[in-house]
């Protein structure tokens, strides 16, 4: 019989293109709450046989982190995944780190030089390398494991000596897919009636919250954490990242106050905000007793983490302030848990979602057939492994815009600046945008990863690539290829289209046309189009796009498109005639 999270899985990735890689997808997004997983998938997913044992690599510089992954899916039930396959991700970590970038295939290149300049510059914390399947996890996996971080921290070492770079290699199987998917269904998995003693404390209530703010013992979050681990923190997206003895490591310098100065970590510690079903207080002789129906910490988590992993029970002298927030409105747990979690940066186009034009956007958005936007707001959990079809992710639409509107490595580096920069932001969500262009748009952005995503399928289902087609994929595995080739066509729109286009914004498909039906008309484009993408090759620099080489690039791949306009008339007059000029 299936789990919860197996049959999650079939529903989310049921005859994906993906195939095996599918699984490290689905787990990128329990872990990290990554929705737009289609669209990441024609990025990170390494295509061809010759990927050097790594199916997968995800690095996102703006938050410290880079998962490496190798997956495996059975067929049959078996006892355990096969351990070979968890070694060889010590082959996968030696050619990212360690081989010549030109010897590397060229999928592999542009993600080895990022990942080794961030290294180098100090801009990760973590390093996941994940075994992932949909078997038993079992000793003999998780001894090879031990023996890749080895191998990871030593390749880390060559890279930087002084590098600060976390490695946390994982057997990801069924038993932590089972707990991630519990998790993402019920904020709190510890359900146990705690109680406990305090000195004073007061209650808070709002129009539909409760909370009590009190101070409590170090010695409770010991225990707390001795018994429940890290399910204490399932309404937290990052468990507890262990301590380093070095100045610049938080955990180490909570670890250090609780063992040397436990009189004064209530004055140097923020404290912990805990998520809780209810909670009742009861006034005895010189005290309170608090009866805790379960607990998830959703603020605290390094701190919880730092004291409860202490060689001992920390001192009596040791107080820590808690408040503990209980409230039936689900909306506002997700709320609860995305403001107060202060490792869970909110997203940048977060910000956004009141914004007059958001707004506006989504109204628009009503009358468009088959389509989901949320302005700037993310889903919830649920979204992660709830496949939405119909969704246009606010990231993806903010980077779909600036490739579109003549910005790609702006929409590859610096998604979130897109968001958060006043000038960025005003640049691309105007008056003059609506949500028919953004459809125009992102279509074209779905329309050339569909492309490459073929290409990828056929080369793992054992087809031969016609030569061109091998240059195609090779020019696509480049970092930022895509969102290039997204600027590069709609650079050369005014040749397609037999006009002038004094306002980009101004383009777009019927009212009543859906992303997908726009998607299959920037595919027929396409077809004469992607023959000439190879001379966009000028346009990198270490296998990943760069400003000024593209600016200098794109306008010859215009020059080659009007050269062949005349073979492609009928194709750019059928695109043409869908395209309106509002």
């Amino acid at each position: 019989m299936s789990e919860a999270w197996q049959e999650a899985y079939e529903a989310r990735f049921a005859n994906s293109e993906f195939g095996e890689d599918a699984i490290g997808l689905f787990a990128l997004g329990l872990q990290f709450g990554l929705d737009d997983l289609d669209t990441l998938g024609a990025d990170i997913v390494t295509g061809g046989s010759n990927d050097k044992k790594c199916d997968l690599i995800y690095l996102d510089v703006e938050e410290g982190r880079c998962v490496i992954a190798q997956c495996y899916i059975s067929s049959k039930a078996r006892p355990s995944a096969p351990a070979n396959k968890a070694s060889d991700l010590n082959t996968a970590i030696s050619w990212l780190m360690n081989s010549q970038i030109e010897k590397l295939p060229i999928a592999l290149r542009g993600s080895a030089a990022d990942l080794r300049a961030a290294i180098k510059d100090g801009k990760l914390r973590e390093i996941y390398v994940w075994y992932v399947h949909n078997l038993p996890e079992s000793k003999n996996v998780a001894e090879e494991m031990t023996a890749v971080e080895h191998t990871a921290n030593v390749a880390i070492r060559s890279i930087s000596a002084k590098s600060g770079v976390r490695v946390l290699a994982r057997e990801f199987g069924t038993k932590h897919f089972a707990r991630l998917y519990r998790e993402s269904g019920s904020p709190i998995l510890v359900n146990k009636n705690i109680e406990t003693k305090v000195q004073t404390g007061f209650r808070v209530s709002g129009q539909d919250w409760s909370a009590y703010q009190t101070f409590l013992p170090g010695r409770f979050f010991y225990d707390l954490y001795q018994k429940h681990g890290t399910d204490l923190f399932s309404a937290n997206v990052r468990d507890y990242l262990g301590s380093r003895a070095s100045d610049s490591n938080i955990n180490n310098g909570i670890k250090e106050t609780a063992e040397s100065e436990p009189d004064h970590f209530w004055v140097f510690n923020n404290g912990v905000t805990a998520l809780v079903n209810g909670l009742t207080s009861r006034t005895l002789k010189g005290s309170i007793r608090l009866s805790i129906q379960g607990i998830s910490i959703v603020n605290g988590a390094q701190t919880t983490g730092a004291i409860g992993s202490l060689a001992k029970s920390p001192s009596r002298d040791m107080i820590v302030p808690v408040r503990f927030i209980w409230t039936k409105n689900e909306g506002l747990v997700e709320d609860i848990i995305k403001y107060n979690n202060s490792q869970n940066k909110i997203s940048a186009s977060d910000f956004r979602s009141t914004d007059p034009i958001q707004k506006r956007l989504k109204a628009e958005f009503i009358k468009i057939p088959d389509t989901e936007y949320e302005g700037g707001r993310r889903g919830g959990a649920s979204d992660i492994i709830k496949r939405r079809p119909n969704l246009l992710p606010s990231y993806t639409v903010g980077q779909a815009l600036a490739a579109f509107h003549g910005d790609p490595v702006l929409a590859y580096n610096r998604k979130s600046d897109i968001w958060v920069n006043d000038r960025n932001y005003s640049s691309y969500f105007k008056e003059e945008t609506t949500a028919k262009h953004i459809v125009y748009v992102y279509s074209l952005y779905k329309a050339v990863g569909r492309k490459k995503l073929d290409l990828v399928t056929k080369t793992k289902g054992g087809d031969d690539l016609t030569k061109i087609e091998v240059e195609q994929l090779e020019f696509l595995e480049k970092k930022g290829a895509i969102l290039l080739t997204c600027a590069a066509v709609a650079d050369c729109l005014e040749i397609v289209l037999g006009r002038a286009i004094p306002n980009k914004f101004r383009l777009s498909f019927s009212e009543k046309m859906s992303p997908k039906n726009a998607e299959d008309l920037w595919l027929d484009l396409l077809q004469p189009l992607f023959a000439l993408i190879t001379t966009l090759d000028a346009a990198f620099q270490s296998n990943r796009v760069n400003t000024e080489l593209a600016k200098r690039t794109i306008p010859s791949f215009r020059n080659v498109a009007a050269a062949v306009s005349e073979p492609n008339k009928g194709i750019f007059s059928r695109f043409a005639a869908k395209t309106k000029f509002d």
